[in-house]
């Protein structure tokens, strides 16, 4: 009789405990997935204020972002620059009331975005 290489071995085993309602050998062990019944971890001394400032200061870019976003575009300085200037056919298309608009629209959703940001904050959360 012909002695089986360890692949065939293995192959064979994973078949057969796969046949029985064995666990399903690619999937992590119990101990890698996490507790559901666990709470969430909080945030200590150091990290907790390091996470406040980070909220604070993306909450403060998009406002500011934004508010130049809407402003902007509607400005003189928007088409009157040195860069455009130099290029006719690229400031029609800026001065267009469609781009205009858009940057505007996007600047109002950056200010959206900071603002939710800032009214959904909890400290519990990582």
């Amino acid at each position: 009789m012909r002695e089986r290489t360890l692949t065939e071995r293995n192959i064979s085993e994973d078949r057969n405990s796969a046949s029985f309602g064995a666990a399903n050998p690619a999937s992590p062990p119990a101990a890698v997935l996490p507790s559901l019944a666990q709470p969430p971890a909080r945030y200590s001394g150091f990290d907790l204020w390091l996470h406040r400032l980070t909220v604070l200061l993306f909450v403060f870019v998009c406002a500011v972002v934004g508010v130049l976003l809407v402003i902007i575009p509607w400005r003189p300085e928007w088409t009157d620059n040195r860069i455009l200037l130099s290029y006719p056919a690229l400031r029609g298309f800026i001065a267009n009331g469609f781009v205009r608009g858009l940057c505007s629209g996007l600047g109002v959703l950056d200010i959206w975005i900071g603002f939710w940001e800032a009214l959904h904050y909890h400290e519990s959360q990582p």
